[in-house]
C-alpha cells in the first residue's frame, strides 16, 4: 500500500446513533469505510435497514450484512421470547438484553473482513459511559479482543497489526448527540430502540430508548426520533 492510498477501516453499523457518529468520525480522520451490519436474529429488521440507510449517507464505500442466527441459542430479550422491561430505572446486574457473545462475534466477523480487505482498523460504537451494563462495551474486553486479533490473525503475525478503534467509549450520550451534530449526522435516519416497529418508530420507553432520550436532552438538543 503507498503511502498516499486512504486507510481502510472497518466500522461495525448497528443502525443506532452511536454507531452512526462512529463512521462520521472514522470518515473525518481519513478512513475509507467499509461498514458492516450482523444480521443476528433480532426483534426487527428495522434497526438493518437503518445500518444500510445510514452507512450510505455518511459515505461509505460499502455495506456488507452478514447474517448469524443467534436465536437458536437465544438467551436475551433481543433474541428469545423474553419480554424486553420497560420504563426501568438503572439497575443493579446485567439485564436481560444482554446478547450473549454478541460483540465477540460482531468483531470477529469484522476482523475477518479486515484481513480480506487489507485494512488493521476495526472501528466500533461500544460505550461505558451512559450504557445498560454490558460487559462486551467495556474497555477491557476491547483491549482484550485487540490482543486476541493480533494473536490470531496473519496480518497480527506477520503485518502491521490490527487495531481496534471505539471513539465513544468514555463519551456520554449527551457527548455523542453533540459530537453527531457537529459532524452532520441525521440522527433522524438512526433506530435505537430494542422494540421499533416496521417503520423503524421508537417504542419510548425500553432502556435504548431512555438512554437515547436522556442524551438529547443533557444535550440541549431536540430529540429527533420518531417514536410510534
Amino acid at each position: 500500500m503507498s503511502q498516499s492510498s486512504p486507510r481502510k477501516a472497518v466500522v461495525l453499523v448497528s443502525g443506532g446513533m452511536d454507531s452512526a457518529v462512529t463512521i462520521a468520525i472514522a470518515r473525518e480522520q481519513g478512513y475509507q469505510v467499509y461498514a458492516l451490519s450482523v444480521a443476528y436474529g433480532q426483534r426487527h429488521s428495522a434497526e438493518l435497514e437503518a445500518s444500510e440507510r445510514v452507512s450510505r449517507l455518511l459515505g461509505a464505500v460499502e455495506h456488507k450484512t452478514v447474517q448469524v442466527d443467534l436465536r437458536t441459542i437465544g438467551g436475551s430479550a433481543l433474541t428469545a421470547d423474553i419480554d424486553v422491561p420497560l420504563d426501568q430505572a438503572d439497575g443493579q446486574g446485567i439485564p436481560v438484553t444482554y446478547v450473549p457473545a454478541r460483540n465477540t462475534i460482531m468483531l470477529s466477523i469484522a476482523l475477518g473482513w479486515a484481513e480480506v480487505l487489507g485494512s488493521t482498523d476495526i472501528w466500533c460504537g461500544v460505550n461505558a459511559v451512559d450504557y445498560s451494563g454490558y460487559p462486551d462495551c467495556r474497555p477491557a474486553f476491547i483491549e482484550a479482543f485487540e490482543t486476541l486479533a493480533n494473536v490470531a490473525t496473519k496480518a497480527g503475525v506477520e503485518g502491521a497489526g490490527i487495531r481496534i478503534h471505539a471513539p465513544l467509549m468514555r463519551m456520554s450520550k449527551a457527548d455523542i448527540a453533540r459530537e453527531g451534530q457537529r459532524l452532520g449526522v441525521d440522527f433522524a435516519e438512526t433506530v435505537s430502540c430494542y422494540q421499533a416497529d416496521a417503520q423503524g418508530r421508537a417504542c419510548g420507553h425500553c432502556d435504548a430508548c431512555r438512554l437515547r432520550a436522556q442524551g438529547f436532552a443533557a444535550a440541549g438538543l431536540p430529540d429527533p426520533t420518531r417514536y410510534a
